[in-house]
């Protein structure tokens, strides 16, 4: 081939390229997945929403070295008046023992006294102090990862404790990396005058593993033309990207561009960036090929805003990301003079701050660590931090997915799992990131200005009307109600109702034992209202008192002996293979500021809430309307 100048006639903004070239890789390629076992898949993405198959702990156990008793057999003992318990009243456990009726409590080895006649207690036991409850971690059925989720070394633990063994990741894509220049030699030859040691290929294969993909790199092929094309030609009908370095400038033997152009389509050649103009974006069999420039500073920034991007869309990646934030710190968090305490927190940007909500603190509490999007490092002599302070955040995510992030705070359902499954793969820089506190700690929430929106389901007795009754109460600012769900709230029995619970009345019954949600949350509020309805005392329920946070959690403890009843959803009780008992729809909406709704990750997921995807996956959970899902109501 004659030898010729490649004259850039034009360059084109970055952000203008980039486009140009994602949107025609995007209708080209198709993202493959494929099947690998768990312990092979640290930091490979989830194809689509992985389920517990196992719940954690699998049954009621001791959270400590002590002994089991019944809570009623230590009331009211007192360091002034100690009560001795019989051999036959309890029974000697160690951490991690299984605990079974008639036993509904621990007490620690170091508050009880061995004497003759048994043991001697100097203070009265809660039901359930001290019992890690079946499904405390994780409850058999719920989702554990979403899809398009990188998989971490916590992430692989929670996964076998949950029963999975293999898992449907994205294909990593393989990428054929080609040095040229006849001047370029291998870092271990010889170097002469003229040479250069090649070492940017060993660079790209680096950064195209921490992308998401897998780098093959070849030796360098001298500035011929027919060699190039012969080794492009073979590459791109055996890998699913090539980059080639050098060639790509003006120089008389710079041939890339003429190579793709005969073999291909160019659609870019030349940028404006400094350094790093000489950039090249072909197709070629519909695969994407790169052209970047020799040196080592301009194919860096190449490959970061070129290559990267092609990579992690083809591999389902989202980048990996070290950075930290100073955000305010949404509870009190209080922690001992003697330890440096990392405290996982989820993490969101609600206006102009963000906001970072404490997780579980507990040590048996893993599935915090998935939850979390980072750390807040507590300091060893400090007695910890008050809510509304500014900490330092040490993130798992990039701070750009944290700004992307609808920040929901309120009551659960499982609908909000389908959410934070559909976002990130319909919209693949947005996510949902929820937190379950109830409907009034939701609104509490909204009002400190720590969420987006909070899911709410509360009832207004007077009127009978759910939620708009609230927001007009509790919110002088603009407000809006995104319609939900409308849902069945009921009683969840065993199967097969040994009980023959028929109703709430019948839930006064001394053998049965009830669980409940934790004050505010809207089954809560539900269940009392329709307790003061038929005139039951809050006293006569067994278990008024015992609080879950979740529907997941309350079905949990049905399904296992640690409760024969409790209040909850449809799909919460289809999940554990439970029999409901109707009690009454409902409506689940989600409430936000006005000045939200213009947010483009509001607006998306609005967008979802009236898809026919979500429709799709929520009518296959059972028990719900979707009449008027996803109209706004302004208030």
């Amino acid at each position: 081939m004659s030898k010729k100048r490649n004259l850039y006639l034009n360059t084109i903004p970055v952000e203008e390229a980039r486009a140009k070239y994602l949107e025609a890789v995007r209708e080209k390629i198709t993202v493959r997945h494929e099947v690998i076992k768990v312990t092979d898949s640290l930091n490979r993405i989830t194809a689509k929403a992985v389920y517990a198959r196992y719940s954690s702990p699998l049954f009621n156990a001791s959270a400590m070295d002590g002994i089991a008793v019944r809570a009623a057999d230590t009331d009211n003992a007192s360091e002034t008046s100690p009560v001795t318990l019989t051999e036959e009243q309890y029974l000697v456990v160690d951490t991690g023992d299984p605990i079974h009726p008639p036993y509904d409590a621990v007490i620690m080895a170091e508050d009880i006294v061995e004497t003759e006649e048994g043991v001697r207690i100097t203070a009265s036991a809660n039901s359930w102090q001290h019992i890690r409850t079946v499904g405390e971690d994780i409850v058999a059925g719920e989702m554990i990862l979403p899809g398009g989720h990188r998989i971490r070394a916590i992430d692989v633990g929670v996964l076998l404790s949950a029963g999975i063994l293999e898992i449907e990741v994205v294909r990593r894509p393989e990428v054929a990396i080609f040095p040229t220049g006849t001047e370029i030699i291998e870092p271990e030859d010889e170097p002469e005058e003229g040479s250069i040691i090649e070492s940017n290929s060993r660079m790209f294969e680096n950064m195209v593993t921490d992308a998401g993909g897998i780098g093959h790199r070849f030796p360098p092929i001298i500035d011929d033309y027919e060699q190039i094309k012969a080794k492009v030609s073979e590459a791109v009908r055996n890998y699913d990207m090539v980059i080639i370095n050098a060639g790509s400038s003006a120089g008389t033997e710079d041939y890339t561009v003429h190579v793709l152009r005969e073999l291909g389509e160019v659609l870019v050649h030349g940028v404006a960036i400094k350094p790093g103009k000489p950039v090249i974006l072909a197709l070629v069999n519909d695969k994407p090929v790169i052209g970047l420039p020799g040196y080592p500073v301009s194919a860096y920034i190449g490959f970061e805003n070129f290559v990267e991007p092609v990579i992690q869309m083809m591999s389902g990646s989202s980048g990996k990301s070290h950075e930290s934030v100073q955000a305010h710190i949404s509870r009190r968090l209080v922690s001992s003079l003697k330890h440096k305490e990392y405290v996982r927190v989820k993490v969101g940007k609600v206006g102009d701050k963000f906001v970072a909500a404490p997780l579980a603190r507990g040590a048996g509490a893993a599935m915090s660590l998935v939850r979390a999007d980072g750390f807040c490092v507590i300091e060893q002599n400090s007695e910890g931090v008050e809510a509304g302070d500014i900490v330092d955040i040490e993130l798992y995510r990039s701070k750009s997915e944290i700004e992307n992030t609808v920040v929901v705070i309120g009551s659960h359902d499982l609908i909000l799992d389908v959410m934070a499954d559909i976002m990130p793969t319909r919209y693949s820089s947005m996510f949902v990131s929820s937190t379950h506190v109830g409907s009034m700690g939701g609104l509490m929430a909204l009002k400190r200005g720590e969420a987006h929106m909070s899911p709410i389901h509360l009832l207004e007795e007077e009127t009978g009307e759910y939620n708009v009754p609230y927001l007009k109460r509790m919110f002088s600012e603009p407000m809006a109600l995104i319609k939900g769900v409308q849902r069945i709230q009921g009683i969840m029995v065993k199967k097969g109702n040994p009980l023959g619970i028929t109703g709430l009345a019948d839930l006064a019954a001394e053998n049965v034992r009830y669980v409940n949600r934790q004050r505010g949350a809207g089954t809560r509020v539900l269940f009392d209202y329709r307790l003061k309805q038929l005139g039951i005392p809050e006293k006569s329920i067994n278990g008024y008192d015992r609080e879950m946070a979740t529907h997941m959690a309350v079905a949990a403890a049905v399904a296992s002996d640690g409760a024969d009843a409790g209040m909850g959803v449809l799909s919460a009780a289809k999940a554990m293979d439970l029999d409901f008992i109707p009690v009454g729809p409902e409506e689940y909406d989600f409430a936000l500021p006005r000045k939200y709704l213009e947010l483009p990750h509001i607006k998306a997921f609005i967008d979802i809430l009236g898809s026919r995807e979500f429709a799709e996956r929520v009518e296959k959970l059972g028990g719900y309307g979707l009449e008027h899902t996803g109209e706004v109501v302004i208030i």
